[in-house]
């Protein structure tokens, strides 16, 4: 049976504030001048947190100034959303400092993906807050062209749902296992669903629709941890499981990565659907995570009910 027990964030409007955080690697102001010209160009304000350029070797900074940043935008009532410039690694070295009694207090959409499903995984347990599995503010065209965009403005400033389908030219389209599957989303980036075991954070995910990506792991590693989800029980219960991209996950090996997915996941007992363009691969598209869904493998579709909510027009200015 599908639950809805999510804290959904108000949507985003035009004029309001959105303040841009590094939780995992480094990023370049060059690399997020695009980002901010998207965001202003939808009427929203993009603020850089005070350390979003902050280095220190392949993180965003020291933990304590990552975990500041979150904590200042989760804090000030002026920022309506939190949007992420990238992944990299980082983010679980500083969940454990978030100041959750200010995310219940104040729900704000989150928005990113790849290490960011840390993120979104702590959120989740310490605040049932739903959240955007997105691309970050370090935009780059030639990967997330003009309907990624599309795709992220939907998610952040509307109350619709969001459907994706299923998309033949995607590496992972031929792993399916027909049916429909109800239950509440969550996952992302495989790596760190695996490196959540065993922590706090890691989902209860009996009866949900569990989501699934990854980049730039071979066939034999992504066995490995869909190995690892199985023998610890993590996959007892899933209501179904949408396979999203699998990006330069090849090596010297026949054995594909959709051989591997489809060998793991295939013999569950439940729905699965490929091919989703939902990742870290070219036209990669958003979906609300930690709410409502409807996979429906035989048709080809993943929908997904918003993470934010409506707002009166005089809730704030």
């Amino acid at each position: 049976m599908i639950t809805d027990d999510c804290r959904r964030p108000p949507v985003l409007r035009p004029g309001d504030t959105v303040m841009l955080v590094s939780p995992s690697g480094p990023t370049r102001p060059e690399r997020v001048a695009r980002g901010v010209e998207l965001l202003t160009g939808w009427g929203l304000r993009p603020v850089p947190a005070p350390n979003v350029y902050a280095r220190r070797g392949y993180l965003a900074g020291d933990d304590g100034l990552r975990a500041a940043d979150l904590n200042t935008a989760f804090a000030d009532p002026e920022v309506r959303g939190v949007i992420c410039t990238r992944g990299g690694y980082g983010a679980q070295r500083v969940v454990d400092l978030i100041d959750m009694v200010a995310v219940r207090r104040d729900p704000k959409v989150v928005a990113g993906f790849s290490d960011i499903t840390a993120l979104q995984f702590a959120l989740w347990r310490g605040a049932r807050l739903a959240g955007v599995h997105g691309p970050g503010a370090a935009w780059l065209d030639e990967r997330t062209p003009p309907r990624s965009a599309e795709s992220l403005h939907a998610a952040l400033m509307t109350t619709e749902p969001v459907t994706v389908a299923a998309v033949a030219e995607e590496e992972t389209f031929g792993v399916r296992v027909p049916g429909r599957a109800e239950g509440t989303l969550l996952g992302g980036n495989l790596c760190l669903i695996t490196a959540s075991i065993g922590t706090p954070d890691m989902p209860d995910l009996t009866g949900a629709v569990l989501l699934v990506e990854e980049v730039q792991e071979p066939p034999y590693k992504v066995d490995r941890m869909l190995t690892h989800l199985r023998r610890v029980g993590a996959l007892d219960g899933i209501a179904g499981v949408a396979v999203g991209q699998f990006t330069e996950c090849a090596d010297g090996w026949d054995t594909t990565v959709a051989d591997v997915l489809t060998e793991r996941l295939g013999d569950l007992g439940v729905p699965v659907l490929g091919g989703l363009p939902i990742g870290h691969g070219v036209g990669q598209l958003t979906v609300p995570v930690g709410t409502p869904a409807v996979l429906d493998a035989t048709a080809g579709t993943l929908t997904v009910a918003p993470a934010v909510r409506g707002v009166e027009l005089s809730a704030h200015s």
